[in-house]
């Protein structure tokens, strides 16, 4: 299997503590940390999850010729009250209308968890980060 193209996103500074983001598929959103403008940062970490595994349980209950008409999320993401202000607790929640039995819905959540959310399983502290910088004058 080809390994998946790097993810690449360009971020442009707009005043205050806004962003605006520009993807190497051409779109575009704005990260504002006063939720403004368009997301706060964390807003958009949260949304990630839930759409990731949003994803996954759809593709793999389709795959398993589970039907079902709807499929909604409600994530809800606790943070410490101590810098960083990290999220420490998710609780997500998903609803699904049609003829699909528990075990698979339950099956579909735990792959996704635990093997498939890319954004989930990249919140891991093992992930190598390196910054740089230049100035220019």
């Amino acid at each position: 299997m080809a390994p998946k193209p790097p993810v690449v996103v360009d971020l442009t500074w707009d005043g205050d503590l806004r962003f605006t983001t520009a993807f190497a598929s051409g779109l575009t959103s704005v990260l504002d940390s006063a939720s403004a403008a368009g997301p706060s940062p964390v807003e958009a970490l949260a949304a990630a999850i839930g759409g990731c595994m949003g994803m996954d349980v759809a593709h793999i209950l389709s795959r398993g010729r589970h039907s079902f008409s709807a499929l909604s999320a409600h994530l809800e993401a606790e943070r410490s009250p101590l810098d960083p202000h990290r999220v420490v607790r998710v609780s997500l929640r998903f609803a699904l209308s049609g003829a699909v039995p528990a075990e698979a819905v339950e099956r579909a959540i735990a792959l996704s968890r635990d093997k498939y959310c890319s954004v989930w399983q990249s919140l891991r502290q093992d992930i190598d980060l390196q910054v740089t910088f230049v100035v220019a004058a």
